[in-house]
């Protein structure tokens, strides 16, 4: 079975026999499987008025467990932002009543970012499409070649330290 990347490699190694574009196989497909998957989830995002920013932050919160609060350093962390993106998320979501700051009683002139019940409903009901479409985008690997692919990619995210 062929697919566009494969296609690429074909001419490479007609127009320039003398390279090995092997590496284009992996890199190639990680980057529109990438690409695809990105487009998957946002429409899926789109259906809780989210985008994958905002629920990463919600998300955030939620998994660090009760009482759903951190602070925006602590955010930014976790997401790896930059603190300007950080804080536009926190102001979209404040916005929507989804979260809450309040001032952090072990630093005056600190912040605390909260869930609120009505940003916890949403992600709750939010994450479990998530997992859903996660689920139906993987759904053609078999539990063994899931458990491969998870060493593997695990294998490249430490190595350059993501």
């Amino acid at each position: 079975m062929s697919d566009h990347v494969a296609t690429i490699i074909d001419q490479w190694k007609k127009e320039r026999p003398d390279l090995d574009p092997s590496s284009m196989l992996v890199i190639g497909r990680l980057s529109r499987l990438t690409r695809y998957i990105e487009r998957a989830l946002e429409a899926n995002f789109k259906r809780y008025n989210l985008q994958s920013g905002t629920f990463d932050l919600l998300a955030a919160l939620r998994r660090n467990g009760e009482p759903f609060l951190l602070t925006p350093t602590q955010l930014q962390a976790e997401m790896m932002l930059s603190s300007g993106a950080t804080t536009h998320r926190i102001d979209l979501l404040e916005k929507r009543g989804l979260i809450e700051r309040m001032p952090d009683p072990d630093d005056r002139r600190g912040t605390l970012v909260k869930l609120t019940v009505k940003g916890q409903e949403l992600i709750d009901e939010a994450v479990v499409a998530h997992l859903e479409t996660e689920d139906e985008l993987l759904s053609m690997l078999t539990a063994s070649q899931k458990r491969e692919l998870t060493k593997l990619l695990e294998k490249l995210a430490q190595a350059f330290g993501v």
